[in-house]
C-alpha cells in the first residue's frame, strides 16, 4: 500500500512538472489575458508547430495570429500586424517559477509593457523583479553648455518616453530599446542620436530578478 501511495506521489509530482512548460501554461491562460485568441487557438499553435506546420489561426476579429517560435520555456506571437507577445518562464527557486510577458504595440513606434505572472496567471508586482531604465539612462552625460541646450530643445520634441523590451529565446536576458527618436522627423532624429549611448540597454535575470548589465 505503501509502495502504491508513493508511486501516486511521484506521478502526481511528474504531472505537475511537466505542466510548467510553455504550451502548456500558455493554454491554460485565461481568456481575459489573451481577449483575440480563445483557448483551442493557443492550443492550435503548439499542435501546428509539433506537426511542423506554420502555426496561424484566425483571431476573434478574423485576421490571421502566428505563433513564430514556442519552446519549452520561451514564445513569440505575432498577434496582429500592431502587436505581438513574448513569454519566459524564469526560476524563482529550484521549484517555483514565473512568467515574464512582453506586449508590444506599435504606435506610431515600437512601445512595450513588461508584466509578471505566477503559474496560476496571477499578476506579481512588476517591480519586485524589475527596475526600468529612465529615459536619461539612453543619452550621454553632456557637459558642454551649447550641447546641453541643443539637447533640451530636441527633448522637448521627444515629448514621449517610447521604449520596446524583447526577451531572450537563447538565455534569461531582457533588453531594452529606446525608440522615441524613431517617430521624430528626419533632421530631428539624426540629430538627437549624437547624444544618446547608441546601444540596448540589457538585463540578465539573476537570483529571482532582472539586474542590468
Amino acid at each position: 500500500m505503501k509502495r502504491l501511495i508513493l508511486l501516486f506521489a511521484l506521478l502526481c509530482s511528474l504531472v505537475s512538472a511537466k505542466a510548467q512548460d510553455m504550451k502548456s501554461l500558455y493554454v491554460a491562460m485565461p481568456d481575459s489575458l489573451s481577449p483575440l485568441l480563445t483557448e483551442v487557438n493557443r492550443a492550435d499553435f503548439g499542435d501546428f508547430l509539433a506537426s511542423n506546420m506554420k502555426a496561424e489561426v484566425k483571431n476573434r476579429f478574423g485576421k490571421i495570429s502566428e505563433m513564430k517560435t514556442m519552446t519549452d520555456d520561451y514564445l513569440y506571437l505575432k498577434i496582429s500586424e500592431v502587436n505581438s507577445e513574448e513569454m519566459k518562464l524564469l526560476p524563482l527557486n529550484d521549484s517555483v517559477k514565473i512568467i515574464c510577458v512582453v506586449r508590444t504595440y506599435m504606435g506610431p513606434v515600437a512601445d512595450s509593457r513588461v508584466s509578471f505572472y505566477d503559474t496560476d496567471w496571477k499578476e506579481l508586482p512588476a517591480n519586485r523583479y524589475l527596475t526600468l531604465p529612465g529615459e536619461d539612462d539612453f543619452y550621454k552625460n553632456v557637459v558642454n553648455e551649447n550641447q546641453i541646450d541643443s539637447l533640451n530643445n530636441l527633448r522637448l520634441k521627444a515629448d514621449m518616453y517610447l521604449l520596446k523590451a524583447e526577451l531572450s529565446e537563447k538565455d534569461n536576458s531582457l533588453t531594452f530599446t529606446y525608440t522615441t527618436p524613431q517617430y521624430l522627423d528626419k533632421p530631428a532624429a539624426e540629430e538627437i542620436e549624437k547624444y544618446l549611448i547608441g546601444k540596448p540597454i540589457r538585463y540578465r535575470w539573476t537570483n529571482g530578478r532582472f539586474i542590468r548589465l
